[in-house]
Parts: structure tokens; C-alpha cells; sequence
């Protein structure tokens, strides 16, 4: 195995790497060591038949890492050990072997590994951004230094969960001593969880983030929790002495505010919002200052309950609102002309036949108690099959059209979607009076467009409208990774084969595995590696009209007899020694 420094430029991904018909890989947890210290790992990769240039059987996520931190990538080099190009089968296990032995570290060997580092010289900044990790993670990670030995033995043994960890990070060195006699003991119970916290201190721990008071002159012990930025009162009286002289001032500022008066909660009752109502100082209202058991404490400014509201209707002004007049007509005779209104109004629109056109375009864009309009979704369970309809050129085109006719009606170019409203439900009003100032040719295009984003996936009306549009799939759609993944079937593989390159060819390889017949097809679709190029190929299935390849197919795609034993140019494919179906049944 030969060792080289190779230009990002003469390397692509392999067939054979496991992960080549996927989506591009995620690479943010390697992205910031790459851009710092470059690629250590090399690649493992051979020869692809072009000279100089060579294919990534292993470290696709490298190679991509590699070119996001380098974006002017010319003269860049990777470190690469080149395999032998004639074996496929060791280059897929070397693909296998990296990505299947790839294990991370337990957090406390990453203890060991980063408290090495800071014995030289790097603090947590340097190494969040060599390993690719947040700040907060690498803390908590260093935060493991705080517990006993044999506590991070247990921990890494998975016989202490990890909020059990957490919690001891709390704990003085005498308190994790005892916490271990606990553990230890057949007849004892140590707490875990929550309920260490409250073994800890005595009771429910109050955080820092509950104070009112100003941290800096409180002069307790805080015990920080080193897992997160918070921490914890460790005497709870002295922590209320101060809370409650914060309570107090805050009392007193309020009432020189011109309050009426201001009620503290105590922390074993609980402001309960249903039995008050809100009423302005002006009118009355009074503060509730509601003190939490966990130290915290909410202010509740301009309340009077429920009975005071209603036995003082003077309560410093009029709070109890007037009664409502009686409107001027009843819902009965709000429903009688209503109804006379409508019936006038849809036997003129009957008669105008522009104006009901735009009409329902309104409509099939806004919905209505009457109309429900539901677009089609490129969408799918499969995250590859959405990415290479999204990427296809048809979806780029209608695209395009769609931001043209946006325009046209006024909205945001880059909205992905005419039909369900905009920003949350368009007036019908508003689109109304759009359309009214468009002349037929733009109404018509508009009309277009809606039917075509509500034109529903799988149904026999795409199979109806294909074949009445003529529509050539070849000028639409080419063979994809996303494609080449779902085929799974090396009868039909071998029949693909007989189309895109010959019949000798495919009893040739017939034997051969599914990756290899999937190579072959996809040189011959490409012309590489002296392969004779077949262009605007379509497989039968995606044909207007389709066709089958076995007569297992038949049933699946609904096509008759005729069309399955039609000649293989009437499907728009390029080859013309494409065998008949019947000839494929034979493996």
C-alpha cells in the first residue's frame, strides 16, 4: 500500500464506498478539527482509470470536511494510501471495516484524553475546537476531575447513570465518600437522581438563578454545578434571609410607586390566576409578589380577586365594564338576509363567466368553509428519493414558474407554493382583486399552475395526462444514485444491462453481483470505462405509457398485454437491441 499527498481536485467517491448513494454526509462534528489541523486520517483510495486521478473507497466525510474548509481548493492535498485497483470485494470490506470499527471514546477516557491537554497548555476553548465540540460539552466532560476515582471507574463501568454523576459533581470529596459507604452497603440505600440533589442538601436545592438579590455581595457558599453554568445555595437559611430582604425592599419600591397596596404569598399557598382579575393601578389593582418553595419568586402587578372586583363597582373607578347594547339586528334576521344577499348575488355571477373564473383561482389558492385545496409534495419517507426529485430539472423549471406568476400576483417570489394562502391564509378578497386586474393570459397561466401543484401523486390521471402530453420522461429525468439504490432485483438489473449496453453483454455478466451489474450499467449510461455510451435512456416502468420487464410486473404498474409486448423504441429508450420482454424471463 502506497502513501501520497493527492489533489482534492483528482479525487471523487468510489461505487464501492458504503456510503456513496447517499446524501451528502453531515460533517459538522469534524469540520472545525479539519479547518484546524487539516487531515490527519488518510483516505484509503485506487486508481479509477482516468491517470492521476484516483476514487474514495474510505473517508468520503473527510473529503467533504476537506474541500468546506478549503474552499479555493486549488493545489490542495489529502493524505491518501492507494489500494490496488483490480479487487472490488477488498475495497467495499476496507469501506466496511472503517465505518463498522468506528466506536467514540467513553467520556471518561475523553476525561483522561482532555485533562492531558490542559496539563499542556490547552484550555476548554482549544478543545471544543480540535475535536469539533461545544464549549459547554468539553466542561462537562472536565467536570469528571471533581469525582473520586472510583466513582469515574463506576461510571465508565455504565453502574452509575449519568444524572447520578452529575449530581456528585456537586458533592465535596467528604460527601462522595459517604455517598460510596452507601453504595457499598448490602443494607443501605444510596440516592441517585433527583434524589441525591436533595440528599445532598439537605433538602429541596435552590438554584442560583432563583436569586432576586445581587450575586456578587452574597457572601454563602455556592456550589457549582460544573456540568452547567448554574449552581446551588449550600445553606438554605442564609439564602432566605437574603431573598426575603429583596422581597421586602421590592415591597416598599412598589408602594412609593403609587400602588394600592402590594400581598406577599407565601411559599405553602399559591396565586391561583383563575380566582383574580386584572384591574390597572389607576383603578385599583394591587401587586402579588408569589414566593416559590424552590426560591424563586413571580410578581404579579395590577390584580384584584374575583369578589372584590364584583362587590366594588367603584373600587378606585369603574372597573366592572358596561353592559353591551343590544345589536341592531337579531341572528335570525341576520340569516334571512344573509341568505336573500347570496342568492342574488351567485345568479349574477352564473352570468359572468370571466369574473367566476378568477373567482375559483381565488378560491383554489385561499381555500373556504366550502373548498378544501391540498398540494402535492415532492416529499417522501425515503430522504434520498425527495433529494433527487427536488434536484431533477423538472422541479427546477416549474420552480422557476412559479416564482414568475408569485410575482405576478404580488406575493414573495421565493414561496413554495401558490395554493393554501400566504403568510398563514390570504384574504380571498385580496387575491380576488389581484386577479381581476390580470388579463385572461395571466388568470389562465395561474389556473395552470394551481392545477399542477394539486395534481395528486400515483394516481392513474398522471398515467392519463403523460401519455395525452406525449410527454418523453428521457427530456426530464436521468439515472441517479437515489435510482441505482432501489434496484435490488438482478433479473431486472440484467435486463436494464441488455438495454443500455447489449444482450451479449448482459449473459456475459449475468452471474455477477447486484454492485457490479449497477457499475456497469451506470459506465455504459456515462460511457466510461470504454463503454459505449447510451443516451436518454428511461427504464420501462417510467415510460408514458409504461411497460414491464417480466411479467411479475404487469400486475404492479396496471399496463396491458399490448403495451408490455411493444417494440422497446415506442419507450423513448436509446437502444436499439433491446430485447423483448419475454426473452428477459429466462435467467
Amino acid at each position: 500500500m502506497d502513501m501520497q499527498q493527492i489533489e482534492i481536485a483528482k479525487l471523487s467517491i468510489s461505487k464501492t464506498n458504503m456510503r456513496c448513494g447517499k446524501k451528502p454526509p453531515d460533517i459538522a462534528d469534524i469540520l472545525p478539527s479539519v479547518k484546524m489541523r487539516g487531515v490527519l486520517v488518510p483516505l484509503l483510495v485506487r486508481p479509477n482509470g482516468e491517470p492521476g486521478h484516483y476514487e474514495i473507497v474510505a473517508g468520503r466525510r473527510r473529503y467533504f470536511a476537506a474541500q468546506a474548509a478549503q474552499p479555493d481548493q486549488e493545489g490542495a492535498t489529502l493524505p491518501c494510501a492507494i489500494l490496488d485497483d483490480n479487487d472490488d470485494a477488498a475495497a467495499l470490506e476496507a469501506s466496511l471495516i472503517e465505518n463498522f470499527v468506528r466506536q467514540d471514546p467513553d467520556e471518561v477516557t475523553k476525561w483522561d484524553t482532555f485533562t492531558r491537554l490542559v496539563k499542556q497548555g490547552r484550555n476548554a476553548t482549544d478543545i471544543a475546537a480540535t475535536f469539533g465540540l461545544p464549549d459547554i460539552a468539553v466542561k462537562r466532560i472536565l467536570a469528571l476531575g471533581n469525582l473520586l476515582p472510583r466513582i469515574r471507574e463506576a461510571y465508565r463501568a455504565q453502574i452509575i447513570d449519568a444524572a447520578t454523576v452529575r449530581h456528585l459533581t456537586l458533592a465535596s470529596k467528604a460527601q462522595q465518600k459517604a455517598w460510596l459507604v452507601l453504595f457499598d452497603s448490602t443494607d443501605g440505600y444510596a440516592p441517585r437522581g433527583s434524589q441525591l440533589k436533595a440528599w445532598l442538601f439537605g433538602g429541596a436545592a435552590i438554584a442560583v438563578s432563583a436569586a432576586l438579590f445581587d450575586i456578587a455581595s452574597y457572601d454563602g457558599q455556592i456550589v457549582r454545578d460544573l456540568f452547567e453554568e448554574n449552581g446551588y445555595f449550600a445553606d438554605a437559611d442564609q439564602f432566605w434571609a437574603a431573598q426575603s430582604a429583596e422581597i421586602a425592599r421590592r415591597e416598599a419600591q412598589y408602594l412609593a410607586d403609587g400602588w394600592r397596596s402590594v400581598e406577599i404569598i407565601a411559599p405553602e399557598r399559591h396565586f391561583a390566576s383563575w380566582e383574580y382579575e386584572h384591574v390597572a393601578k389607576r383603578k385599583g389593582g394591587r401587586v402579588y409578589i408569589d414566593v416559590h418553595s424552590k426560591g424563586g419568586v413571580t410578581f404579579h402587578e395590577g390584580y384584584l380577586t374575583r369578589k372584590e372586583v364584583r362587590t366594588s363597582p367603584q373600587c378606585e373607578g369603574n372597573i366592572v365594564p358596561p353592559k353591551p347594547a343590544r345589536p341592531e339586528l337579531t341572528a335570525a334576521m341576520r340569516d334571512y338576509l344573509d341568505r336573500h344577499r347570496h342568492a342574488a348575488v351567485r345568479t349574477r355571477l352564473s352570468e359572468d363567466s370571466p369574473l367566476a373564473l378568477r373567482v375559483m383561482v381565488a378560491h383554489a389558492i385561499c381555500g373556504s368553509s366550502l373548498w378544501r385545496v391540498s398540494t402535492a409534495t415532492c416529499q417522501s419517507r425515503n430522504e434520498a428519493i425527495t433529494h433527487s426529485v427536488q434536484s431533477s430539472s423538472s422541479e427546477q423549471a416549474i420552480a422557476l414558474r412559479r416564482a414568475d406568476l408569485l410575482e405576478r400576483l404580488g406575493f414573495a417570489a421565493d414561496e413554495p407554493s401558490i395554493v393554501g394562502g400566504q403568510e398563514g391564509g390570504t384574504a380571498i378578497e385580496m387575491v380576488l382583486s389581484r386577479l381581476i386586474d390580470l388579463d385572461d393570459t395571466d388568470v389562465m397561466a395561474i389556473l395552470a399552475m394551481v392545477m399542477a401543484e394539486t395534481l395528486a401523486v400515483g394516481t392513474t390521471l398522471v398515467e392519463t395526462l403523460g401519455v395525452h402530453l406525449g410527454i418523453d420522461m428521457a427530456d426530464h429525468w436521468q439515472a441517479d444514485n437515489a435510482f441505482f439504490a432501489l434496484l435490488r432485483d438482478r433479473e431486472i438489473l440484467a435486463a436494464i444491462l441488455a438495454e443500455v449496453g447489449s444482450p451479449a453483454l448482459a449473459d456475459v455478466h449475468r452471474a455477477e453481483k447486484g454492485f457490479v451489474l449497477k457499475a456497469i450499467i451506470g459506465d455504459c449510461l456515462s460511457g466510461e470505462n470504454g463503454r459505449h455510451k447510451c443516451d436518454k435512456w428511461v427504464p420501462r416502468w417510467m415510460a408514458f405509457p409504461p411497460s414491464s420487464y417480466t411479467r411479475r410486473g404487469q400486475p404492479e404498474i396496471g399496463v396491458s398485454a399490448e403495451a408490455d409486448a411493444a417494440p422497446p423504441e415506442a419507450n423513448g429508450n436509446a437502444a436499439s437491441e433491446m430485447p423483448e420482454p419475454e426473452v428477459l424471463l429466462v435467467v
